[in-house]
């Protein structure tokens, strides 16, 4: 009786104390995040230097542009996390960067800020435990795993304004409609504010019981060509400026001086984007993250 007695006291402490150790997630579900990175632009302009390419083949280092982030966790379950946060930044993309004959001689740039706001589910491979307040010496089991790795997918939404230069001023493209929008009803005009499909992975590495430093990659699949303001073919450059004045003209055709095998490549009607392929941007952040302490009702504590 005494044995079993004593058996049964052994067990429930050991069942506490391994609750203890692998639950301490619940009191620190909410983490605030604090980002700052760079974004790239997959679209039409610039890029790599050949025709047709796409998504990562048409990767180019030189668009890189800053962003900044802030963001809060949640963890539903010690390897499940929902993660809302807010974006501002900068998509670049330049004709001179590539060396393809085409779009190199179509010269287009253009530069657009953008603000998203993302909510995405996080599903960690690899979990982080939160172990002993203390790093003790030979005292197994007690410092737990301090890296974590992750992989998401969720929704977002952005809103974003092309702009395009024009004798050494930037002008907002949407409203000059450089490829007829506006004009037929076959091109409106489209809209600047768009969803996406946020993807990617991420790691994360504690660095004590409050703070982590991370890194993450994500890549935004959108619902849009439109995001450099080019999409189809040219349109009549006439038309373009007598319904909008010469800087929308210059605007929708600053193509290079053409020689004579150039002439009509940005004829009205000749192809100026690819529609059948939307656009794409990325997002890699090194992140700053704190782990909030609970309330008794569940909610955070900021202090």
């Amino acid at each position: 009786m005494k044995r079993g007695v004593c058996l049964l006291i052994f067990l429930v402490t050991v069942l506490s104390l391994n609750a203890q150790r692998y639950g301490r997630w619940r009191r620190m579900r909410y983490e605030v995040i604090y980002a700052v990175g760079g974004t790239n632009f997959l679209g039409e302009l610039g890029g790599a230097n050949r025709e047709g390419s796409d998504f990562l083949r048409d990767f180019e280092v030189s668009q890189t542009r800053p962003l900044a982030q802030i963001g809060m966790r949640y963890k539903l379950y010690r390897d499940l996390a929902i993660k809302s946060s807010l974006t501002f930044g900068y998509l670049h993309g330049d004709d001179a960067t590539t060396k393809e004959p085409f779009r190199q001689h179509r010269n287009l740039r253009f530069r657009a800020p953008i603000i998203e706001f993302a909510t995405q589910i996080e599903y960690s491979i690899f979990t982080e435990k939160i172990g002993h307040r203390y790093s003790l010496r030979r005292i197994r089991g007690l410092r737990g795993f301090k890296a974590n790795l992750y992989v998401f997918t969720g929704l977002a939404a952005f809103w974003f304004n092309p702009q395009g230069k024009y004798n050494g001023k930037w002008y907002n493209l949407q409203p000059l409609g450089t490829e007829g929008e506006g004009l037929i009803p076959t091109r409106p005009k489209y809209h600047r504010l768009q969803p996406s499909i946020p993807y990617g992975l991420g790691v994360k590495y504690g660095l004590d019981r409050r703070w982590s430093i991370g890194l993450e990659l994500g890549v935004r699949k959108t619902f849009t060509d439109y995001i450099d303001d080019v999409s189809t073919t040219y349109y009549s450059g006439d038309a373009i400026r007598d319904a909008y004045g010469p800087e929308a003209a210059g605007l929708a055709d600053p193509s290079i001086s053409q020689t004579q095998n150039e002439v009509g490549w940005t004829a009205a009607g000749q192809q100026r984007g690819d529609a059948t392929d939307n656009d794409t941007y990325m997002f890699i952040t090194i992140n700053m993250v704190y782990k909030l302490r609970q309330t008794r009702r569940g909610l955070p504590k900021f202090r």
